[in-house]
């Protein structure tokens, strides 16, 4: 499932930012060493615009410190990150809704961002990224930031031709194209 879908551009400002759900924060205590460890508490569920917004300054420090070379997949932050837990079970027909991953790609001047669940796979997210900036492009012939910042409607319209919800619905960038300047018309 994907959690959030990210969009930002090189000095760190959004220009799009759209949740899934909600976000589970888990209760962190860094120890003597000055390393995080997760307190094991009862999780807290918010929306509080606080921790969104401090999940994505330190998502975007992560992303955008990270050399063009380096994979382009990352686990949480710490501030979302689930508690390992000695008790986790092993069984494989197991899954956590909890987010995990972080999946990017960057692109001129925007970094395209997906938080998601480990049901996921990352390089079908990785496609998944390739499809809504090719999608981009075509509504845009040739999209820059300046077509997201003019134009936000039309990029939330692609991504919810895309994704309902957090699961992925279409990935042909004719029908998204169609869906989306359809749409307009009406």
């Amino acid at each position: 499932m994907i959690n959030a879908v990210l969009v930002f551009n090189n000095s760190g400002q959004p220009r799009l930012t759209k949740f899934y759900t909600q976000l589970v924060r888990f209760p962190v205590h860094v120890n003597d060493q000055g390393i995080p460890e997760p307190v094991r508490l009862t999780l807290v569920v918010t929306q509080d615009t606080s921790v969104q917004q401090r999940l994505i300054s330190e998502i975007f420090t992560l992303v955008s410190n990270r050399p063009a070379s380096a994979c382009n997949f990352l686990p949480l932050p710490p501030l979302l990150a689930p508690p390992s837990t000695s008790t986790t079970t092993t069984d494989p027909g197991h899954y956590s809704d909890n987010p995990t991953n972080i999946t990017y790609r960057h692109y001129a001047t925007l970094y395209f961002i997906l938080i998601s669940t480990s049901t996921e796979s990352p390089l079908a997210l990785l496609d998944l990224i390739q499809v809504f900036v090719e999608s981009l492009d075509s509504l845009f012939n040739n999209v820059c930031e300046l077509d997201l910042i003019f134009n936000f409607e039309a990029m939330h319209a692609c991504l919810a031709e895309m994704v309902v919800g957090g699961v992925v619905v279409e990935t042909r960038v004719k029908e998204i194209v169609k869906g989306v300047r359809d749409s307009d018309k009406g």
